[in-house]
């Protein structure tokens, strides 16, 4: 079974199975399935979704980055053998782990900013990947590429175009698409743009979002007209229109 190793140095903390049809929170608080104490790790920092044959881990916009192989990622496809950089930590891929002793989540508040000279200089070598979500906007004006957009029906006005490969939905200030509710996750859901299409997938809170009235515990792909229900808001989501 394809399992995550955390570690810090060379010492193994724990190890996490990663399941088909499941994903993995990584993050510093307590609601996530990986708990990773280090105030360098953001509270909700990345995530594993299993989406068909393979494991996407994708960054949620944390402040001190995801490596993958001491490359900075927004999200990659995890092959056996990869090396995931949270903080100060380590968690490596593999299909097949070793035992180890599990270590308790702790309950730190604020993000650190890390500043050691290996994040430095991981930082300076990586190559950030162009993000494929990201309209261009030349100063020539040429066609611009077709975006799927979430309108509101409820909690607020307007629509939203899903212009880049990560759009987040909850509590937080700085959430794409904020959300009241007292149950809802500071971030709640997001919505990944991929090859394939667009995935709505839940990180947290214990108000799980819905899609066209049924709880969504793990990552959907979101069809044309879909509706989807997150604490105060409803919205409905349309695929970028041919043409």
């Amino acid at each position: 079974m394809p399992t995550l190793t955390l570690k810090f140095k060379d010492n193994v903390i724990s190890e996490y199975p990663v399941n088909k049809g499941e994903t993995l929170t990584v993050g510093r608080l307590a609601d996530n399935q990986v708990v990773v104490e280090n105030l360098a790790v953001s509270g909700h920092h990345a995530k594993v979704d299993s989406v068909g044959n393979g494991f996407l881990l994708t960054d949620l916009q944390s402040k001190n980055g995801t490596f993958v192989n001491q490359n900075m990622v927004t999200s990659h496809w995890l092959k056996h053998g990869d090396v995931i950089t949270i903080g100060k930590h380590h968690l490596v891929f593999t299909s097949e782990g070793e035992a180890a002793q599990g270590k308790g989540p702790g309950d730190m508040d604020k993000t650190m900013v890390m500043d050691t000279q290996l994040h430095r200089e991981m930082l300076a070598k990586t190559t950030p990947k162009a993000d494929t979500g990201t309209l261009p906007s030349p100063e020539g004006g040429g066609p611009k590429e077709k975006t799927a957009r979430l309108t509101f029906l409820a909690g607020g006005e307007g629509e939203v175009e899903i212009r880049k490969g990560l759009t987040t939905i909850g509590k937080k200030p700085t959430s794409d698409i904020k959300v009241k509710g007292f149950l809802v996750g500071k971030l709640a859901a997001t919505v990944s743009k991929r090859p394939n299409g667009y995935y709505l997938g839940y990180v947290g809170g214990f108000s799980k979002p819905k899609v066209n009235g049924e709880a969504v515990v793990q990552t959907v792909k979101l069809k044309d007209m879909d509706l989807i229900e997150i604490g105060s808001i409803k919205l409905q989501f349309t695929e970028p229109k041919a043409g």
